[in-house]
């Protein structure tokens, strides 16, 4: 039996050892960790819409129409007319035939890719991809290919060497820890001349980007011809909690029949579908808090610029500051903390090895007053 002791003084000596911090109330730009108030930058709850009365509401009113729980798998009789209406609401919003609710990103990701992949197929992936990606390529059973992070010309590569004529390429629309947003015109011109699906995980796009919040695909101005597969989280920009996937009548149907993470596991709380159903048309109709998140995110990198800290190039709320060093990266973490700003250090295997950073996210909540005050902050860890 291995000695689990001993392998976690292996994380706290090399500085990779995590621990939670407790939340005590709602999202927010200050929140309460710890017993602690402070501002907080390292939510996904984008669009701030987590805490929004109308969609708290919703859920108090669904859990007193359905109650708290699903009680079975989609598939017996855990499928409410919430379920079944948001995911129309989703399908007509991502201007897709069909959408079908997952209970969580990760999950829809495994049920994509064991259902449209065999053994013997190829699938690809962009090497900063997500884990749950990563995973769902590995458990599907076809033979998993790398491509350097956005190099459609490594992909083209990879592809014109292997033997598999049916396969998938799987890429993030926006990626969660760099927030630089995929080549996907390029990616789908590829899966076309090859006749490989293409999947986009727009988990962190989703809400955010194109004129309506209808994600990556949007603000590239590309279709669901040219992107079959679109998988999108409920957690993150809408606030509540779930994925979905959307495409054509024959996708949603085999996932439905072929799918094993939606088939054998319990349908998530009707009364989440009826909150998600408001986020919905709130993260819709309510353009400003987009525009709002842009400019928080011009204003954090004007003044990065002017106290010299280099950025990755992102237009996206995800703002990561790379320091390299875990130890580091801990110890700034810490100095923010003191200062009453919690970033927590993203260390690996999240990121590549000598890449741990502070990930700064902003959402619909803060303020400027907020962003000066993390741009004072910084300007002392220099």
């Amino acid at each position: 039996m291995r000695d689990l002791n001993t392998s976690l003084q292996q994380l706290r000596a090399t500085d990779l050892y995590r621990q939670r911090r407790v939340q005590d109330g709602q999202q927010g730009a200050e929140v309460i960790l710890d017993g602690k108030s402070c501002l907080a930058f390292c939510s996904n709850d984008y669009l701030g819409l987590s805490h929004h009365p109308e969609v708290i509401a919703a859920l108090r009113k669904g859990a007193e129409q359905y109650g708290a729980g699903s009680g079975a798998a989609h598939l017996i009789n855990g499928h409410s007319r919430a379920h079944h209406q948001l995911e129309q609401e989703l399908a007509e919003f991502v201007q897709r035939p069909r959408a079908l609710l997952f209970s969580t990103g990760y999950m829809a990701n495994l049920g994509v890719m064991s259902a449209l992949l065999q053994r013997g197929d190829s699938v690809y992936e962009d090497s900063l991809n997500h884990a749950s990606l990563i995973d769902g390529g590995l458990l599907s059973g076809a033979i998993l290919k790398r491509f350097k992070h956005n190099d459609v010309d490594d992909l083209a590569s990879k592809m014109q060497r292997s033997k598999s004529s049916e396969g998938l390429i799987a890429c993030d629309g926006v990626f969660s820890m760099d927030g630089d947003i995929a080549p996907v015109q390029g990616l789908a011109e590829i899966a076309t001349n090859h006749n490989h699906w293409l999947m986009i995980d727009d988990a962190h796009g989703f809400g955010v980007l194109g004129e309506h919040g209808r994600g990556t695909l949007e603000h590239l101005g590309l279709d669901a011809q040219q992107v079959p597969v679109l998988m999108g989280t409920l957690g993150k920009a809408l606030g509540t909690f779930g994925a979905f996937v959307a495409g054509s009548e024959e996708l949603i149907e085999t996932l439905i029949n072929n799918a094993r993470s939606y088939i054998y596991t319990t349908a998530p709380p009707p009364a989440i579908a009826e909150a998600t159903r408001v986020s919905l048309k709130l993260a819709a109709s309510e353009n400003w808090r987009r525009k709002k998140l842009q400019e928080l995110i011009a204003q954090f990198r004007k003044g990065a610029s002017q106290l010299g800290l280099e950025l990755m190039s992102t237009i996206t709320p995800i703002q990561p500051i790379v320091i390299g060093d875990n130890k580091r990266t801990l110890s700034c973490s810490q100095k923010l903390w003191d200062a009453g700003i919690y970033i927590p250090a993203i260390r690996p295997p999240t990121v590549p090895d000598g890449s741990a950073r502070l990930r700064v996210s902003f959402n619909a909540d803060h303020e400027p007053h907020h962003v000066q005050k993390l741009l004072d902050a910084l300007e002392s860890l220099l």
